[in-house]
């Protein structure tokens, strides 16, 4: 009566079935390779709510004491919410609220919703209502960013570049936001003239009235006849100096008074708010970068691009520079420089490309070993076994929502030597069945060699996840990080156990039956003439005949154990969660006294 071990190979060992089940888990496999979004990073689902509220006239101070600080204590009262942050401005506040990890995004948002309008009325008079809530996820960090600059363009003609590349880039599918930061942008400026407003009655609150009225167009009705219906707009919206400048503000004397006649109209840049320089190094000009001094900065303007929440980074950021060598080649001048300074597809894709190839290499070593050990057949076997656990686990890593990213890999990686365990020891076994001829048949001395190891194999197994299993449920920002090295490495190790018992006799079977009649009782080895032994007999010997050299070997051994937690303790090593990357960028953040202007820092 055979164990489940045997059970499985003693069906799957010649059925047909079994080779329809390998390709269909290598097909799973690279659909899987192909489709699953590749990302530097797993994703971890951390609900961050902006709300940003107006209060005009009002000083920092002020807004943070009538608005912030009476808007945070309510927020405290959501359950979920981890962290508060604000910013006070002239004017204007913003404040985050940041969710505990693996919230609900949408129930998040809902409940800051609910708690924001049912305490409207607690807002002080002259906050502007309602206030602008804003959902953010880790997904809106950007992953491509674009430098414009150019020798011969200042902040506002690059910033008008930026404004349509911006336009265009948010066309690409996949992509969730752009945003350009320096630069000046376009800006009217209405510089009213005091004695005018005085000798015509007008003041400068009836002119903003004037011009909110006039920058709309409105439905005023509709023509009906026989079979056709003509909409019949009023008004437009206020696109140049001189739609400004014909505005009517009132009637005085028998004529229109224009807001020409009482201001100043200028169209031209803003103030700037963030200033943005690049400045390039020695490597400049094996980047193509031509023409420029190293230590001299250049003005410039950067455009931000983020995608959407489980799309492919490698995809849309190779999407967008498309679109943009075409946009630059038609409607931008030659002149213009964009300088790729973030491009996370593009490290996404190395990362992914080179743990690829660690895997292919570990698992080519691994098959090698076996090659030399057990032999060319042997090894074949095996390596049919890890490519299918391999396959069968990144297919099951899509369907459990993780992308394909260095910790998915890793986790595969840290697990290659424990996949092929599982195989190694049936085909070992089967091995010394055929030698030693221990069954009539080469099929029943695969199954009953399988059946033999079975328990064993199976314990061994759930040994090592049972152990793996606990790193799943980290909390904290951590655990979602953390979690597909527990889960991928537990789904591709039980699988590992399947293919064992299913797929590894099959192939055995088909490979290595030939070898069944050349095997037999060979002479008995003296294994006591070996080498192994003689230097195994030398070493435990000692400790097993001896009692004080026994417990100084214990005594050793707790020390050792000591002096390793004394190190991590200490600080001797350095412990982290993940070692460093490889990082082609460096960002230094100088934080400068409060009032500090922005010329300064």
């Amino acid at each position: 009566m055979y164990g489940i071990a045997g059970r499985l190979a003693n069906y799957f060992i010649d059925s047909k079935l079994t080779p329809i089940l390998v390709l269909v888990a290598l097909a799973m496999g690279a659909f899987s390779l192909i489709t699953t979004p590749k990302e530097e990073e797993p994703q971890i689902v951390v609900p961050m709510i902006d709300i940003m509220l107006s209060y005009p006239g009002a000083s920092p101070e002020e807004v943070e004491r009538r608005v912030v600080t009476p808007l945070e204590k309510k927020l405290w009262e959501l359950k979920d919410i981890e962290y508060i942050y604000s910013v006070s401005s002239e004017g204007m506040a913003v404040v985050t609220a940041r969710f505990y990890v693996g919230t609900d995004p949408v129930k998040a948002l809902v409940d800051l919703n609910t708690k924001m309008m049912s305490a409207m009325d607690l807002a002080p008079p002259g906050v502007v209502l309602p206030p602008l809530i804003k959902p953010k996820s880790i997904d809106d960090v950007p992953i491509l960013t674009l430098t414009l600059w150019g020798k011969n363009y200042d902040w506002y003609e690059l910033r008008r570049f930026a404004s349509t590349l911006e336009n265009e880039i948010k066309k690409v599918q996949n992509v969730a936001d752009v945003f350009v930061v320096g630069g000046r942008p376009r800006q009217i400026k209405i510089v009213l003239d005091p004695d005018r407003l005085s000798a015509y009655g007008i003041s400068p609150l009836y002119i903003a009235q004037v011009l909110k009225s006039a920058n709309a167009e409105l439905l005023s009705g509709s023509l009906k006849q026989a079979d056709k219906e003509i909409v019949v707009k009023t008004g437009d919206f206020l696109r140049t100096k001189q739609d400004f400048e014909n505005v009517v503000l009132t009637v005085f004397n028998g004529r229109p008074v224009y807001l020409k006649d009482v201001a100043r109209v200028e169209d031209g840049p803003a103030d700037i708010k963030d200033y943005v320089f690049i400045g390039f190094g020695p490597q400049a000009e094996k980047k193509g970068i031509k023409g420029v001094s190293q230590g001299e900065l250049y003005p410039a303007v950067t455009i931000a691009v983020s995608k959407r929440k489980g799309t492919n980074a490698v995809d849309v950021a190779e999407e967008v520079l498309r679109l943009v060598e075409h946009v630059k080649k038609e409607y931008l001048p030659k002149d213009l420089s964009i300088t790729i300074t973030r491009n996370y597809g593009e490290t996404a894709k190395e990362k992914a490309n080179e743990l690829n190839t660690k895997l292919f290499v570990a698992t080519f070593s691994i098959v090698l070993l076996i090659a030399v050990t057990l032999g060319f057949r042997e090894a074949i076997v095996v390596g049919i076994a890890v490519p299918v656990t391999l396959a069968i686990a990144l297919f099951l890593s899509q369907m459990f929502g993780f992308t394909l990213n260095r910790v998915t890999l890793f986790a595969l990686i840290f697990s290659i030597g424990i996949l092929v365990d599982d195989a190694i020891v049936v085909v070992e076994n089967v091995h010394r069945w055929f030698e030693l001829k221990l069954a009539k048949t080469p099929r029943e001395a695969i199954v009953r060699a399988t059946d033999e190891v079975g328990n064993p194999t199976i314990l061994a197994t759930f040994t090592v996840i049972a152990a793996l299993m606990p790193m799943a449920f980290v909390s904290g920002m951590m655990g979602p990080y953390m979690r597909p090295i527990p889960i991928n490495a537990s789904v591709a190790m039980f699988f590992s156990l399947l293919v064992a018992f299913i797929v590894t006799p099959w192939a055995s079977y088909k490979l290595l039956s030939h070898q069944f009649d050349k095997g037999g009782h060979k002479e008995e080895i003296n294994i006591k003439e070996t080498l192994f032994w003689k230097l195994y007999s030398k070493l435990m010997v000692p400790l097993l005949v001896s009692k004080p050299k026994r417990y100084a070997f214990y005594a050793f051994t707790v020390g050792l154990m000591v002096l390793s937690v004394g190190m991590l303790m200490t600080k001797v090593v350095v412990v982290k969660m993940l070692p460093y990357d490889n990082k082609s960028e460096l960002q230094v953040v100088i934080d400068m006294h409060e009032g500090t202007p922005a010329e300064r820092t």
